[in-house]
């Protein structure tokens, strides 16, 4: 009998010990995303016009995904998505605005952090929150982060030289920055807030979310910054030069994240996601072909506007140099996230993606669903090959092969009625009304919109 309870006692310490252990090894998890960047302003996704060497470097050692999404078209409905793990059609913002003004998220709404916060993580933000504004129910310190930094209103991250930054709902004053000087440029303040989040909690498992605000207009960087100079021969606008600048900017500050997980020994413990928040801005699809030929930009529901770059990196666990054509979308961040620590998610919207990063084979989404409220109603849906857009609940859908017509340049509805018809019901499915919005019937015009050849 004591031996008995002896050997009892001794797989029970042995147990306790493994899951000490793998509590231990908990993965630290970052997750990058810069401010309306277009898929066609990075190296490894066929740029050619600005130096991005550290997501090109971040793709060699870790895996490029070729079909993902953003959360949607323009910033907080992107970071609604992503927050929430659900879809555009399930979401509280679906616009920057409403006809109910600024949307701040409900209170005891569940979002990564706060899924992590309850896993014993450390959590982070820096950069634009965008859904909630100081006294309303949507800070972030509300909704998991232990500490954001950065701009809370969206309009006020417009501004790189204004005269404070918010830091869990207080204000901190840049002297700098007074009566219209121009001393301290945030981005700068930012990142090394970032890099000082990861040092502090370098001895436990940390969730970091680099929200970085350029490229976002305004267009300024200082002038004497390094990354400004590469394009100082260029023969473009002042505009142009400061936004490529701006590019690299972020591009060498994601260089500077793994520069220092490298330096604490974490390196091998942290999964490292870099990407953007929508497609890019008109002026620079002209002159840099931002959106990468695609269709659209930002707030366009065309492939332009949500298309995304998209590349993680986990030394010891992704195959360097891997390229994936799995169906992924920022909403999948919740249960990539879950799947890691064996917990579920809140939100069943998004699908975990951790089997492809560590090489197994998965099947993935279904379909991926969008609608957006900016100027006019768009709805789409990526499943397969196929794409189908609409600007009303009741207008005909255009239907593009996305694996022949990336660029969405030919509507092929009336060779494939029976794919428009499924597609169609799926877009009226998973629209959920919202008293926030109004959703037309039909497009804009008022008319009943024909099949667009």
């Amino acid at each position: 009998m004591k031996k008995l309870f002896s050997t009892f006692v001794s797989c029970f310490i042995l147990c306790a010990s493994a899951a000490s252990g793998f509590a231990a090894e908990k993965p630290n998890i970052i997750f990058i995303m810069v401010d309306d960047a277009g898929i066609g302003d990075f190296e490894n996704y066929g740029g050619k016009h600005l130096s991005t060497p550290i997501m090109k470097k971040m793709a060699a050692e870790g895996m490029q995904f070729n079909n993902a999404y953003s959360g949607n078209a323009v910033c907080a409905p992107t970071r609604c998505t992503l927050m929430t793990g659900k879809h555009p059609g399930h979401v509280i913002r679906r616009a920057n605005q409403s006809n109910k003004g600024l949307l701040p998220l409900a209170a005891r709404t569940p979002t990564v952090a706060s899924m992590l916060k309850k896993a014993g993580y450390a959590t982070g933000g820096f950069g634009k929150w965008g859904l909630g504004n100081p006294g309303t129910t949507g800070v972030p310190e509300k909704h998991g982060f232990d500490l954001w930094y950065g701009y809370y209103d969206q309009k006020h991250a417009h501004d790189y030289y204004p005269e404070y930054l918010v830091k869990n709902s207080e204000r901190i004053e840049l002297p700098g920055n007074k009566k219209g000087a121009k001393g301290q440029y945030t981005h700068y303040l930012i990142e090394a807030e970032t890099l000082k989040f990861i040092e502090d909690n370098k001895d436990r498992p940390f969730f970091c979310y680099a929200a970085w605000t350029p490229p976002h207009g305004q267009y300024v960087i200082p002038q004497d910054d390094p990354n400004l100079q590469l394009y100082k021969d260029k023969p473009w606008n002042q505009t142009v030069k400061n936004y490529a600048g701006m590019v690299s900017l972020l591009d060498q500050g994601v260089g500077r994240v793994l520069d220092k997980l490298k330096e604490l020994g974490i390196d091998d413990n942290t999964l490292v996601i870099y990407t953007s928040d929508n497609g890019a801005n008109g002026p620079f699809i002209k002159a840099l072909n931002s959106n990468g030929g695609l269709k659209g930009g930002k707030r366009s529901l065309y492939e332009g506007g949500i298309r995304a770059p998209f590349v993680a990196r986990w030394p010891g666990k992704i195959k360097p140099g891997t390229q994936s054509d799995l169906l992924v979308g920022h909403l999948d961040l919740m249960a990539t996230a879950a799947d890691m620590l064996d917990i579920k998610a809140p939100a069943k919207d998004g699908a975990s993606f951790l089997p492809t990063l560590l090489g197994k084979e998965q099947s993935g989404h279904e379909f991926l669903y969008f609608e957006l409220y900016e100027g006019k109603f768009q709805q789409c849906l990526r499943m397969g090959k196929w794409k189908a857009y609409r600007r009303g609940l009741k207008d005909p859908a255009e239907l593009y092969d996305l694996s022949t017509d990336p660029a969405e340049t030919k509507n092929i509805a009336e060779q494939h009625p029976e794919v428009v018809k499924q597609m169609e019901q799926i877009l009226t499915r998973e629209h959920t009304p919202s008293p926030n919005y109004t959703t037309p019937d039909h497009a804009s015009s008022g008319k009943k919109q024909k099949r667009k050849k």
